[in-house]
């Protein structure tokens, strides 16, 4: 294990193993000091103004794939490996790792459990809380622990899998993660649903989630009503375009060659009548694609937040919204994330008026201005949450050294 000096105020702690790990833990939690810990990075901004930090745990060199027992469909993670290498690994015996969340490319495996984060492919896969099988954690007593198993049917001992996924590294450290995997799709293509209005949007919405269609991604994706900047989507620079409409949707199926055909034309036929118009795309295009839209809005300036609606109340949760807000989320389960433009007092207002929604859910802010977490709470009223939440961190973390207070616990 090395440690070196960041700040003089903050040391960075790289452990190799798990027992360097647990060591760590357990040394800031006797000597009280505040320790966050890190994969990437690429959420560091996310959560609440960081507290003092005295120890950065840097979980990167435990990148293994530590087991593929790819005829159960299983592989076993360490924390500190990207999404990306484990996926390159896994796609060799034609599995994969079904999660796509923001930034994929480089966030690692323990960050992207610890925030629960994903993408499109929601929609089809759940969230990684979803696939998660078992875990291998550090507590800050020095403990090393195990909670589920390798086996997709599994019942033995608690669910801390489950109660991890979303933590923000404030109750342990993932040392790593097993999960279940799903098989390669042999093809996939993509249909840009383009509508006129939010009612066309939420026709589109219900009547693909009435239908038998089994899409693997069924995405809303509503641009800035004021600016739009139609470009060919068979283009190489499409990428980087945007749709003539401000509302889309997005298909996308993925399965065996005949089966895509067959849903793709039973997805244009379901929705004559209602979009203006329809793009299919596939190969390098469809790549293009997605990986636009899994940047779109935090290419772009303006405070991120995630939140949660009923996917019929659609079109009530944008009447909300301001028109340069723009907004991506899975469709049929209603979840997403809403950027907003416009100065710190009012995106505070905005994030207030959804709060107080009974068409929303939970309001996360995920990326923001000091001065607006200033305005604001990060994470929003707990409820009669707060008392729970407070008596798990109390179990795992009773001298309340991790995550620098950036946390939901």
């Amino acid at each position: 294990m090395q440690t070196t000096a960041d700040t003089p105020a903050t040391d960075i702690v790289q452990p190799s193993t798990p027992g360097e790990v647990a060591a760590a833990m357990k040394r800031a939690s006797d000597e009280g000091r505040s320790m966050v810990i890190r994969g990437a990075g690429t959420k560091m901004g996310w959560g609440r103004p960081a507290a003092r930090i005295d120890v950065m745990l840097d979980m990167r060199r435990l990148n293994r794939v530590l087991t593929h027992a790819h005829g159960d469909l299983t592989a076993t993670v360490e924390a500190g490996a990207t999404l990306r290498d484990v996926n390159d690994t896994l796609s060799r015996l034609g599995q994969g790792l079904p999660i796509d969340p923001a930034f994929a490319d480089e966030a690692t495996i323990g960050g992207i459990l610890a925030t629960n984060d994903s993408g499109p492919l929601r929609h089809r896969y759940g969230a990684p809380r979803d696939l998660i099988l078992g875990v291998h954690l550090a507590t800050t007593d020095g403990v090393l622990t195990k909670a589920g198993g390798q086996v997709v049917k599994n019942v033995a001992g608690y669910d801390l899998s489950k109660l991890i996924a979303g933590s923000f590294g404030s109750l342990a450290a993932i040392v790593s993660a097993t999960f279940k995997l799903f098989p390669i799709p042999e093809a996939s293509k993509t249909m840009r649903v383009a509508v006129a209005d939010e009612a066309s949007l939420t026709q589109v919405v219900r009547r693909m989630m009435g239908s038998q269609l089994e899409p693997m991604a069924f995405e809303v994706d509503v641009r800035s009503r004021s600016t739009q900047n139609p470009q060919n989507p068979q283009s190489k620079n499409f990428s980087a375009s945007a749709a003539a409409s401000a509302f889309n949707v997005l298909l996308r199926f993925a399965s065996l060659p005949v089966v895509v055909d067959a849903q793709v034309a039973g997805a244009t036929e379901a929705l004559k009548g209602i979009a203006t118009s329809i793009d299919v795309v596939e190969g390098y295009a469809e790549r293009m694609l997605w990986r636009a839209q899994a940047t779109r809005l935090w290419d772009g300036a303006g405070a991120i937040v995630r939140a949660s609606w009923l996917p019929a109340s659609i079109a009530a949760v944008l009447s909300e919204l301001p028109a340069g807000a723009e907004l991506i989320g899975r469709a049929a389960i209603g979840a997403g994330l809403v950027r907003l433009d416009g100065d710190e007092a009012e995106q505070a207002r905005v994030i207030g008026q959804l709060r107080h929604s009974p068409h929303v859910g939970n309001v996360v802010v995920l990326r923001g201005s000091a001065a607006l977490k200033a305005l604001v709470d990060v994470w929003g009223p707990q409820g009669d949450r707060q008392r729970l939440l407070s008596a798990m961190k109390l179990a795992f973390d009773p001298n309340g050294v991790l995550n620098a207070g950036r946390g939901p616990l």
